[in-house]
């Protein structure tokens, strides 16, 4: 059965071989995520509190399906509550019940990359339904 070539790790400077369909190295795998984990901060930092976990829990118990999906007519179970309008540490946003939305993985990671600017894409914002620059200050 034929095979793609492995290639060089992407991390500068590391020439160790990797398979294709990934981009690093083991090892400059763990140390990116790592570096970007430290960057970010906790959930509990970012506001994701026991309260918060409470209402997820019950959000998702609430609406089990994905609502993207459904939409599309495909039931496809939901295991993440997300945000319509990002909360941006706005915390009437984030508890408030009318602007969440139960996802798939897909679906949410499609929506936030849509919106963060992922995979090299121009930033959203849903909101005003232009294109924005989002600053990441911590």
């Amino acid at each position: 059965m034929p095979w793609k070539p492995k290639h060089v790790c992407t991390y500068p400077g590391c020439t160790m071989l990797v398979e294709s369909g990934k981009s690093r190295c083991p090892e400059h795998t763990i140390a990116v995520r790592a570096k970007y984990d430290a960057r970010r901060g906790t959930s509990t930092e970012r506001g994701y509190d026991a309260r918060w976990r409470r209402l997820r829990r019950w959000f998702l118990n609430s609406h089990p399906l994905c609502a993207e999906c459904y939409r599309n007519g495909f039931l496809v179970p939901a295991v993440l509550v997300d945000h319509i309008i990002p909360h941006r540490g706005d915390t009437t946003l984030l508890y408030d019940q009318s602007n969440l939305q139960s996802l798939c993985t897909a679906c949410h990671n499609r929506k936030t990359n849509t919106e963060d600017g992922g995979f090299g894409t121009t930033p959203v914002d849903r909101e005003r339904g232009s294109v924005t620059e989002y600053i990441y200050a911590k």
